[in-house]
């Protein structure tokens, strides 16, 4: 839950509407059909469903990596859908953050140059002390000058997630950071992500297929055939794998 006496402003991204199809005729699939959701600032949602249920789709159109066919993304106040390319790009830039299960490192940098190299793709020279920051932030002050070969798993997806920071964005997207990890390691990673949301009242919204991973979020979303078929607030592992089982057993 966001950290006692914070304010939690409204819906950091919304989702009207939102369809998306893929392919025409016979192969038509409808990956989103009409859904309608919000994400609360401040908050650390998850994402589930059985494999084709819309998932990654919902995710690639809430941050404006792939537009709907109908509806509406509003994200940090701006029309997703209304903008151009270069705008979009630019807010994709400036206002999001994007983590994957593949940490995507630069390996000839440090973890303090893979951390800046978002502000140098954006023409800004980063200070050494917002990197630093940063860094603290994710835990790994002390790895600054580390290379992704010298790091371990779970650092080098701190460093990504550090990266990904480096811009303040409103919104944290992650698709499946623990995916790559041992337990152990996943469980440190969700830890960090869970401090993030207290402590920093970052938005975060990750799409995953673990229970134990869902249930660091405050609230977890179901979809399955490209829609929303149910939410489960302050979630625990058990319960969500028993909805996860309903779901993947339920008639096509």
């Amino acid at each position: 839950m966001p950290a006692t006496g914070q304010a939690v402003p409204g819906a950091a991204v919304r989702l009207t509407a939102v369809t998306r199809t893929y392919g025409s005729g016979e192969g038509k699939v409808t990956a989103l059909a009409g859904v309608t959701l919000e994400f609360t600032a401040g908050t650390f949602t998850a994402i589930m469903g059985p494999s084709g249920s819309g998932k990654s789709t919902l995710l690639q159109c809430a941050a404006g990596l792939d537009r709907p066919d109908e509806g509406r993304v509003d994200l940090a106040g701006t029309d997703l859908t209304g903008l151009g390319e270069t705008r979009l790009t630019l807010l994709r830039r400036d206002r999001i953050g994007f983590v994957f299960q593949s940490f995507n490192l630069m390996p000839s940098l440090t973890a303090e140059q893979n951390v800046g190299l978002p502000l140098h793709l954006a023409g800004r020279r980063p200070k050494k002390s917002e990197i630093a920051a940063v860094l603290q932030d994710v835990g790994l002050a002390d790895r600054a000058g580390h290379r992704p070969s010298q790091l371990s798993g779970g650092q080098q997806q701190r460093v990504a997630i550090a990266r990904a920071l480096v811009t303040r964005p409103a919104v944290l997207f992650a698709d499946e950071p623990t995916g790559a990890l041992d337990s152990s390691t996943s469980r440190d990673v969700l830890i960090m992500l869970r401090s993030l949301v207290d402590q920093r009242g970052q938005t975060i919204v990750m799409v995953t297929h673990d229970p134990v991973a869902a249930s660091y979020a405050d609230r977890v979303v179901f979809l399955a055939d490209g829609g929303l078929v149910g939410e489960m607030e302050q979630p625990t592992a058990e319960a969500v794998a028993a909805q996860m089982t309903r779901l993947e057993s339920a008639p096509c």
